[in-house]
């Protein structure tokens, strides 16, 4: 299919969004490549732009929220949105990352803790609450990655900072496995959440696993399998971008 083409046979600006529904290995940064190169098939410049409102990390699936051309700057105000994930923590273990892709740590419990002591615990981290992001992650120490120091095996200490979490719901407790349903604000690590409820519980914690669910106003039941992404994408296949500079969600 020819692309869109202004009065002078030039291609008309790309401007949309695509909603991806990212399987877990591959980073947010090679489905935006994917999405990239799609475009370019349908006839985009080379030098198209495209971006995403919100990193997930390889291990987790879930909404993408990729971003094209003219659209890349509304990244913050994506990004500002209402996010929901449903997580799995693992509280037997702290590892290095805080997920399970890190170097386990395990902890021996000699008394699961009931479930209305972890609902307890959960409640205690819903509302605006000081958070300390992993020690891999992608904050900048000194001017430099927290994760580039951590893979040298140097010790990263990371200030605690203010974050908003909406609400948290126990979906299902066997030990020692927890599954939640979370609705969280801007710069939530659910790895850390995971972390500090075994903290809080005197048992392991760390996530074992990570689907986003929504971003503002949009959805995983609209998004498109990366898989799944036809050869070649144009302006007809995203997302109009009319509204989404008022308001985040």
């Amino acid at each position: 299919m020819a692309e869109p083409r202004s009065e002078n046979n030039q291609p008309d600006p790309i401007n949309g969004i695509l909603l991806i529904d990212k399987p877990e290995g591959p980073s947010s940064m090679h489905a935006c490549a994917r999405v990239r190169a799609a475009l370019r098939r349908g006839g985009a410049p080379k030098r198209v732009k495209v971006g995403h409102g919100g990193t997930l990390d390889p291990l987790a699936t879930g909404l993408l929220v990729i971003l094209c051309g003219k659209a890349t700057p509304l990244c913050n105000t994506i990004m500002a949105g209402e996010k929901r994930y449903l997580a799995r923590v693992d509280l037997s273990a702290f590892t290095t990352t805080d997920d399970r892709e890190g170097e386990r740590s395990e902890v021996e419990v000699r008394q699961p803790p009931a479930e209305e002591r972890i609902r307890e615990a959960l409640n205690g981290h819903v509302g605006e609450v000081m958070q300390r992001p992993p020690a891999f992650s992608a904050m900048k120490v000194g001017g430099r990655r927290a994760y580039a120091l951590a893979r040298q095996g140097k010790v990263v200490e990371l200030e605690p900072r203010p974050v908003t979490i909406h609400s948290i719901d126990l979906v299902s407790y066997e030990w020692p496995f927890v599954e939640l349903d979370i609705r969280s604000g801007k710069g939530v690590y659910i790895r850390s959440l995971a972390r500090d409820l075994g903290s809080a519980l005197g048992t392991g914690g760390s996530l074992a696993a990570l689907r986003r669910m929504a971003v503002g106003r949009f959805d995983i039941e609209h998004a498109t399998p990366l898989d799944g992404l036809p050869e070649l994408l144009t302006q007809r296949d995203l997302i109009p971008t009319a509204g989404l500079d008022e308001k985040a969600d």
